[in-house]
């Protein structure tokens, strides 16, 4: 009877792990094996322990000029693999498998990063493009709530798609969300979409207890019985399509997801005067290096600061 090999074998105690004691979504948990599996698979390697440096150089080289969908892989890409093989070797050595060290393993350096927002007449189009489409009122109504909310708190659209009615008490402002490692945190929803979740609340007839579900099929439905049996939870790539579609309707030229929403949140608060460290608390961010990308905001001020002050003597 053959032996199991022992990387894999470990592999999935490891992703059980992620799971479980860490909390780690799905989709996380699915990356980490695939890019784990992509690494063992091309260093045929069986034991931990067999996994050196110069292994790990030579696995850098090959993604370096791996070819995927006719294109080479981004470096942020490259370093989402190093990132599951290090989480990986320090899950090992805290359980005494003699591998080796996850520190010894650094990243790829990467260009600085500039996110895409909306603002001004781009970000009201997109809010008001759902009364622009000729669909039944109930999705229009979804729709604005949907767009509203991520405007107005800058949600994953995971998270986004996790709420449930009784999540939001919309006699009040604000609500704990749990993001990524089942962390909470408080966000706050404006008039705006506070007004918007109310008039499509209004309109359901549903018992499904999610906020935003699917009501393309319940149209077709004759029975109100079927309607309630055949409303679904919209899932996250479904919100995603939604984005791309009113993306369209609104005439918008520049390619928009949810996260351009989240994106556009972050930088209205700070354009407004929101400290950084603020916007990571209301973001979710574990690390203030992640909310650093929106340095671009504080671009406009240093423009202002060079129009106010420079040649002045002349």
């Amino acid at each position: 009877m053959p032996t199991e090999n022992k990387i894999l074998m470990y592999l999935r105690h490891f992703l059980e792990y992620l799971e479980i004691e860490k909390g780690r979504s799905q989709l996380t948990v699915r990356n980490y094996d695939f890019y784990l599996r992509r690494f063992i698979h091309w260093s045929k390697l069986t034991k931990p322990e067999d996994i050196t440096l110069e292994i790990v150089r030579n696995f850098r080289l090959f993604l370096n000029r791996l070819v995927w969908q006719n294109k080479t892989l981004k470096k942020s890409t490259q370093n989402y693999h190093l990132i599951a093989l290090r989480s990986f070797l320090k899950y090992l050595a805290k359980h005494d498998v003699k591998t080796l060290a996850s520190e010894k393993i650094e990243l790829a350096k990467v260009g600085e990063r500039v996110v895409d927002f909306l603002e001004g007449s781009d970000l009201d189009r997109i809010l008001g493009a759902p009364f622009k489409t000729q669909q039944p009122e109930i999705i229009q109504l979804r729709d604005k709530a949907i767009l509203e909310t991520l405007f107005s708190t800058g949600l994953r659209v995971s998270e986004l798609a996790n709420l449930n009615q009784n999540s939001i008490n919309l006699a009040k402002d604000e609500f704990t969300v749990r993001g990524k490692g089942d962390k909470p945190r408080m966000v706050f929803l404006s008039d705006q979409a506070k007004y918007a979740v109310k008039q499509y609340l209004a309109k359901r007839k549903d018992l499904n207890p999610a906020l935003f579900v699917g009501h393309d099929r319940a149209q077709k439905s004759r029975e109100k019985k079927q309607e309630q049996q055949l409303v679904s939870n919209l899932t996250p790539r479904s919100i995603q399509r939604l984005i791309e579609k009113y993306t369209r309707v609104a005439g918008l030229t520049k390619h928009v997801t949810p996260h351009t929403l989240r994106h556009s949140y972050a930088t209205d608060l700070l354009r407004n005067g929101a400290d950084i460290r603020s916007v990571q608390t209301m973001l979710g961010h574990a690390s203030i290096t992640t909310t650093q990308i929106y340095t671009h905001v504080t671009n406009e001020q240093l423009k202002e600061t060079y129009k106010k002050f420079h040649g002045k003597s002349n």
